[in-house]
């Protein structure tokens, strides 16, 4: 394993357990606070995530987004492959995906404008760690090529980290929303 690996691993470590803690006390306002972000968004085609272990809940920010506009959820296609996104509506039939995700059992396939992405950590700079197989990163690298598409990063206060461990390929936040605030980071300086 790389030192870079190795740090990487170390930062996902600290923030799983900052994220269990959080999640643990979490007093469930953050989809509140995220639905007020999206209500700026009415009608742009979105893709929320259906929540596994300890990630903040969205579907109530999704359910009330669908009323205006889609609302899709990431579907793994294959190891090393960008996501696909499934249209998603509260109450429709879901199976097992991968990693335990829940997916539509009959996909309708689009692609959305704003992704609401989930996380291990994050910093001030905009910066993510996910789970290690870099799916977001591809697919926000291959939707931005191709228009503007805005990613959201949703977590708890507590998944904040100082500074991460990054490489060129990993994309950015633009916003991140929390169970307390919003923090807008395209107004930062590159």
């Amino acid at each position: 394993m790389s030192d870079l690996a190795e740090i990487k691993a170390a930062a996902r470590k600290a923030g799983f357990a900052r994220r269990k803690q959080a999640h643990a006390a979490d007093p469930g306002t953050g989809a509140g606070v995220l639905s007020e972000v999206l209500a700026g968004y009415r009608g742009v085609p979105l893709s929320g995530y259906m929540p596994i272990r300890t990630e903040i809940d969205p579907l109530p920010a999704m359910a009330e987004a669908a009323a205006h506009g889609p609302v899709g959820i990431p579907v793994i296609i294959g190891a090393g492959q960008p996501l696909k996104f499934a249209q998603w509506e509260p109450d429709m039939p879901l199976v097992e995906g991968a990693f335990g995700a829940r997916i539509p059992e009959t996909p309708s396939f689009f692609e959305p404008e704003i992704l609401i992405v989930p996380l291990v950590a994050f910093d001030a700079a905009g910066g993510r760690l996910g789970y290690g197989g870099g799916f977001y990163d591809r697919t926000l690298e291959r939707l931005r090529a191709r228009r503007p598409t805005l990613a959201i990063g949703f977590a708890y206060r507590a998944q904040m980290a100082d500074r991460l461990p990054l490489e060129e390929t990993d994309q950015k936040l633009d916003i991140i929303v929390n169970e307390h605030e919003v923090i807008d980071l395209r107004a930062l300086p590159i």
